[in-house]
């Protein structure tokens, strides 16, 4: 490497803000772990064609062209082989060449050449090379191979090139690496919660959702057990809403094309839409958002000062084009209900109101055991409005969060095409984010839609508009619960609230009248009356996380009373039925994620 080149990487690693240079070095480690990986495929099938190969969250992947499928084989042998590399403390050596050269070396790779011809005339086109692999990077890497820390291989997944699904299908192979074999056991640690936490395998075992090929894919069908999640879910924040001032409303699932002319979504955002169909000549779109309904409810009649802030508030359901290969269960898909609402109000009530809508998050987070973090989101490549416009959006959005004393990073770029926004994540049990709430203050669509309200001085003034999603969309959030919970809803969420398990045909007529009187006190109640043994009838409720499983047997029967075990496996002893309901009915009525124990202050 030439002084000019090594004085140019050192610019690179200076340019790195300190806070950030442990991520920075991972993400290089991991770079070189991708370029280490591809070294070994070449050995191993001389004829791969190489996509791309960059460092990701938490590991790195490269993409294949492959004469075969890999097997989960292959992917031991390629470690073996990275490993024999690793050791052989491989320098990454750069070189810098031309727009020609760069095409001649690597003018077998149809891949390459496509990035080659990409680069913007001028661009500094270099290349890495470790032992006997060759590679189109532009890097940074460690110094040599024996610098990549301990690794391993996790899957092989297919991978339109580039995204694109009418592009060649790759297989791209994902893995991880980390400084330190503590740190690389850990992590491994916790992709195995994750798994065995995954709403997917969950959701088929608890019976709450599945997905029909017939009926389309990223359609979610809700089964009974599911669907009262959801319905438990979706009340409780309601009845919070309506407590808060927000009115309920609902619009229709499709709308004219002049209405998304009019709102700018036809202009930025039809690539997310589906295909318009024509009812009389006059085409109509599956609604991808709620926002110019409640617009046209707002707009229905004339508003004064007195009458804001005017909050709509509807469970909505929109649909979106998302590409078959990014479906994901219930958290990436095509038709999904989103709690939205839209709050009118005039500029000097934002701020409030954003405020407002920041204090009922943090309520959220609490009663479902979050934590979470916030982003604000600055403007998009592709928007409509003003930098003036924008600017004083944001400023409202800072003030706000400043007021409730809330931290945030800034997101750049990362608005809606109409307006800035504060993203919050969700932090679950395993401490992932996921997507959660989002306020997005909007002084355009008003602009569009002409939205006004008659003002103290008799005249006309244009309304501003927040845009809010509570939870997100139900899909999303309930297949997130599963995750967070692990499938153990709390009490006053589970499907099933206990299940009674007569030890005798003797006992039915008494489990019966224990389940009414439980559900007559509100209570989700089912008596398993199989011909199982009690044990297995115990372990079938435990692994449907039912949170309470009352035994009765002769003695219950006698003494009025039920034997109390948790799904944990605690037995709790016999307690008569009146003080099973003392114990639970304040657990549920709480919203407690304890099963014995109140949440304090509600």
């Amino acid at each position: 490497m030439s002084v000019t080149e090594q004085q140019e990487v050192e610019q690179m690693d200076i340019a790195v803000d300190t806070k950030d240079r442990e991520a920075y070095e991972l993400a290089r480690m991991r770079h070189s772990a991708a370029h280490l990986m591809a070294e070994a495929v070449q050995e191993l099938f001389p004829d791969v064609k190489f996509g791309i190969g960059p460092a990701i969250a938490d590991g790195f992947y490269y993409d294949f062209d492959l004469p075969r499928s890999l097997t989960p084989d292959d992917l031991r042998e390629i470690e073996r082989r990275m490993e024999v590399h690793r050791k052989a403390n491989e320098a990454f050596e750069r070189n810098v060449v031309s727009r020609e050269e760069a095409l001649a070396t690597f003018g077998d790779n149809p891949y390459k050449v496509e990035l080659i011809e990409g680069f913007p005339i001028g661009e500094t086109i270099t290349t890495y090379q470790q032992g006997d692999f060759l590679d189109l990077c532009r890097g940074p890497h460690v110094a040599s191979t024996g610098k990549i820390g301990p690794f391993q291989l996790l899957s092989i997944a297919g991978a339109y090139w580039r995204g694109d699904e009418h592009r060649p299908m790759l297989q791209r192979i994902y893995g991880t690496a980390w400084p330190t074999q503590d740190e690389l056991d850990a992590y491994l640690n916790r992709l195995e919660e994750a798994q065995k936490r995954d709403h997917r395998k969950l959701g088929r075992e608890l019976d709450l959702y599945s997905v029909s090929e017939e009926i389309g894919p990223g359609l979610i069908l809700w089964h009974p057990k599911g669907a009262m999640v959801r319905y438990l879910v979706e009340q409780f924040e309601q009845q919070e809403q309506i407590k808060r001032g927000y009115d309920l409303v609902y619009t229709p699932h499709i709308a004219s094309a002049r209405i998304y002319e009019i709102s700018g979504h036809l202009e930025t955002y039809h690539e997310n839409m589906y295909a318009p169909m024509s009812i009389e000549e006059v085409d109509y779109y599956l609604k991808p958002m709620n926002c110019p309904g409640h617009i046209m409810i707002y707009k229905s009649q004339v508003h004064s000062y007195r009458d804001l802030p005017v909050r709509l508030a509807e469970l909505g359901t929109v649909y979106r084009y998302e590409r078959s290969g990014t479906l994901h269960g219930m958290l990436r898909v095509r038709g999904f209900t989103q709690d939205d609402s839209h709050i009118f109000c005039t500029h000097d009530q934002v701020v409030e109101e954003v405020a407002g809508v920041i204090d009922l998050v943090r309520h959220m987070a609490e009663v479902f055991g979050y934590g979470f973090e916030a982003y604000l989101g600055t403007r998009p490549d592709k928007a409509i409005g003003s930098e003036a416009v924008w600017a004083s959006a944001i400023d409202k959005l800072k003030q706000a969060m400043a007021s409730r004393d809330l931290a945030y990073t800034i997101d750049e770029g990362e608005g809606a095409f109409y307006g800035p926004k504060i993203d919050v994540k969700w932090l679950d049990a395993l401490g992932r984010a996921w997507t959660g709430p989002t306020i997005q203050v909007d002084f355009n669509l008003p602009e569009r839609f002409d939205v006004n309200y008659i003002g103290e001085d008799g005249e006309r003034h244009r309304a501003a508009m927040i845009h809010r999603t509570l939870l997100g969309s139900m899909e999303r959030f309930v297949g997130g619960l599963v995750e967070h919970y692990a499938g153990a809803f709390p009490a006053w969420l589970a499907p099933v609230q206990a299940v009674i398990i007569p030890i005798t045909d003797h006992q039915k007529e008494f489990a019966s009248q224990v389940r009414d009187r439980l559900m007559d006190k509100g209570m989700r109640v089912e008596v398993d009356d199989s011909r199982d043994r009690m044990q297995a009838k115990i372990r079938n409720a435990q692994l449907q996380k039912v949170p309470y499983m009352l035994v009765v047997g002769k003695r219950e029967v006698e003494a009025d009373s039920v034997a109390v075990r948790l799904r944990s496996g605690e037995d709790l002893g016999a307690k008569t039925v009146d003080e099973f309901l003392d114990l639970v009915l304040p657990v549920v009525e709480t919203k407690s994620l304890d099963l014995l124990t109140p949440r304090e202050g509600s």
